[in-house]
């Protein structure tokens, strides 16, 4: 799926996108519930935390 796709499909911009790849911003827990439900997986399964 493209950038693009993803930001249009979770209510962002494609450069919020790109920023949560390369680890630049860290997503709102509804962020990720919508990015995670875009890709029929739970949030554990697309993000991780660090400390």
């Amino acid at each position: 799926m493209k950038q693009e796709e993803l930001a249009k499909l979770v209510g962002v911009r494609r450069e919020t996108i790109g920023n949560l790849e390369k680890g630049k911003y860290n997503p709102s827990l509804v962020l990720a519930w919508n990015i995670a439900k875009a890709f029929h997986v739970s949030i554990e399964e697309v993000f991780t935390v660090e400390e």
